[in-house]
């Protein structure tokens, strides 16, 4: 039972971070799933990447009443996106975890700071 309100917590946090900071659940749920529940990495990636569907549709919603989606820029978006996580899906299962961890590790790592420096430039 204290696992499945572990996880419905980890879950939580995420949703708040992905509707306040508009961050994919992904960045903040595959480490917490890898680091506390020990989940393998693969695993963990597979499962964010389900819980991406119910989080999106939900802030899609908070977001469309907002008129704050341009659906144009969107479907673009998700027409490049969706061929790339063709791709990426395929080849992923190749990549040894160790590496792989280490890959998201350097992503997030370098996306945090370019955006800390980005905002002190203006």
């Amino acid at each position: 039972m204290s696992t499945i309100l572990i996880v419905f917590a980890m879950g939580f946090g995420a949703g708040i971070l992905s509707g306040l900071l508009g961050v994919g659940g992904g960045v903040v749920m595959v480490p917490m799933l890898v680091f506390i529940l020990g989940v393998a990495q693969h695993m963990a990636q597979g499962i964010s990447m389900l819980v991406i569907i119910p989080t999106a549709v939900v802030s899609i919603w908070q977001f469309h009443k907002d008129k704050l989606v341009n659906y144009q820029a969107a479907i673009c978006l998700a027409g490049g996106a969706v061929v790339g996580a063709l791709i990426s899906a395929n080849f992923v299962q190749y990549v040894p975890a160790n590496l792989l961890k280490q890959i998201f590790g350097v992503f997030v790592i370098y996306s945090g700071v370019r955006m800390v420096l980005s905002t002190r430039k203006k």
